[in-house]
């Protein structure tokens, strides 16, 4: 027998299986898992509608959002007698809260173009680094930021002092943010209100809900007047059910709420809001639910209103007629907390100017008739996508953001929500191509090895 016949056997009975093994798994069992201790967790729908109108009179400026939810998310967490102990059920977890304890809310970001860029990017411009529940989050929560109040926009930490800061919001270098929440605001109706700087805070002012935990006791601080509620707590197979809604006491107030009693004879299942609402006062107050927001044949149908100038310069953009502004909206449902929203692109918003996308109609006094047609939303995923990759050259649109390309002239909803999916991928994507192309450098060998004899001339006495 030929000698390339002896050399080429055992490489090609070793380095083949070895080739195909290497290629099964860097290919064969894929990487798309959700993976909750790296906060992956992908929304089956990557998208949603939302549609929404707006209208102002002489002093007001009301905005009407409905969106589909296959149930209402009217609880938040809860304290449930579990064995003697009060037990915390719906911590924020990746994706969906299994209990289903997580309120659905609607929010709004505004500016009044002080804040550069967000008219083109929108919400995008207000996650940096570390954000909290991003897989490489940082060691303590990071909520929304701009970018201007980080002197290093890779760098979390690197905050301006204090006095810039400060000289920031005095000129405008924030944005309004409307905090409608299903169960912390609505059963008051009335909105959370806030702004977005340096971080997510809070208008000036008492918010419309507190913390219902005495941490050294370890109880709650308050629970139902059986007076006026004729019951010390809720049951946790109500809350579980689903049968405790709009029309039970799902939720715990100050106008109904008294001191909790160690002595009383709590019952296993018993179950207390963690949070007691509270009339907000002050700025954080001034906006109001006009109607409390109702869920009704698969949708949510809310109405906020506010006064177009507040008085607080510092925490609210102040509206004018015929001013132009610019928004964007999100939604959370399902259940979901943090980041496992649905988000949408910036929109032009204008007081009586029909040279927006969104035209608030002007109406005589009193509420509006909301006889105009909806303007209808997309909202996404929005992923692990960030402003400090955007601007990155990791990012291949980084330089039409460089020359101020909107992102709605660049992409779709659908595209967004798939690149979001696709970052939240990004490592294990890119250990897998490089270890593909080590398998396929290791094949590329094997093969030349095992073929390198039949190239190799033979002398005339070596022939059989």
């Amino acid at each position: 027998m030929a000698s390339h016949d002896k050399g080429a056997g055992p490489w090609l009975v070793l380095g083949l299986p070895i080739a195909f093994g290497l290629a099964w798994i860097t290919q064969g069992t894929g990487v798309v898992e959700n993976d909750p201790e790296r906060n992956i967790s992908i929304p089956e729908e990557l998208t949603m509608p939302l549609q929404v109108q707006a209208a102002y009179s002489d002093d007001e400026v009301f905005f009407r959002y409905r969106w589909p939810a296959e149930r209402p998310g009217i609880h938040h967490d809860v304290l449930v007698n579990e064995g003697g102990e009060w037990v915390r059920k719906g911590r924020a977890v990746p994706g969906s809260e299994p209990d289903g304890l997580h309120e659905d809310r609607v929010t709004m970001l505004m500016d009044d173009g002080s804040v550069p860029q967000f008219g083109r990017y929108g919400g995008y411009l207000t996650v940096g680094a570390g954000a909290a529940g991003f897989t490489d989050e940082a060691p303590e929560e990071v909520t929304k930021s701009l970018p201007a109040t980080r002197m290093d926009l890779g760098d979390w930490a690197s905050r301006q002092d204090a006095a810039v800061i400060d000289a920031q919001r005095e000129a405008g270098y924030f944005l309004d943010l409307w905090h409608w929440r299903a169960h912390r605001s609505n059963p008051l109706e009335v909105s959370d209100d806030q702004w977005v700087g340096q971080a997510r805070s809070g208008d000036e002012g008492r918010s419309p809900y507190s913390t219902n935990w005495d941490g050294d006791a370890g109880e709650p601080l308050w629970m139902f007047s059986p007076e006026l509620t004729d019951r010390v707590a809720m049951r946790w197979d109500e809350i579980a059910s689903g049968t405790l809604d709009f029309d039970g006491d799902y939720y715990l107030a100050e106008a109904f709420a008294v001191p909790f009693d160690p002595e009383h004879d709590w019952q296993e299942g018993d179950a207390i809001p963690y949070r007691l609402l509270r009339e907000p006062a002050g700025s954080r107050g001034d906006i109001r639910v006009q109607g409390e927001g109702r869920w009704v044949d698969g949708y949510w149908d809310v109405t906020l209103a506010r006064a177009l100038d507040t008085g607080s310069p510092l925490d609210d953009k102040i509206l004018r007629d015929q001013g132009l502004y610019s928004v964007a909206f999100a939604v959370h449902r399902d259940a979901t907390g943090g980041r496992w929203h649905k988000v949408s692109h910036p929109y032009s918003l204008g007081l009586g100017r029909d040279d927006a996308d969104l035209t608030a109609t002007r109406v005589q006094g009193g509420s509006p008739d909301w006889s105009d047609d909806w303007m209808e939303v997309t909202l996404f995923y929005p992923g692990q996508v960030n402003w400090p990759l955007l601007i990155s050259r990791a990012h291949a649109g980084a330089e039409d953001i460089a020359e101020g390309t909107p992102v709605r002239a660049r992409h779709s909803e659908r595209q967004l929500a798939l690149y979001g999916v696709e970052m939240e991928f990004n490592d294990a994507i890119t250990t897998r191509w490089l270890m593909t192309l080590i398998a396929g450098l290791i094949a590329m060998l094997g093969v030349t090895l095992a073929l390198l004899p039949a190239f190799r001339p033979t002398r005339q006495g070596d022939r059989s």
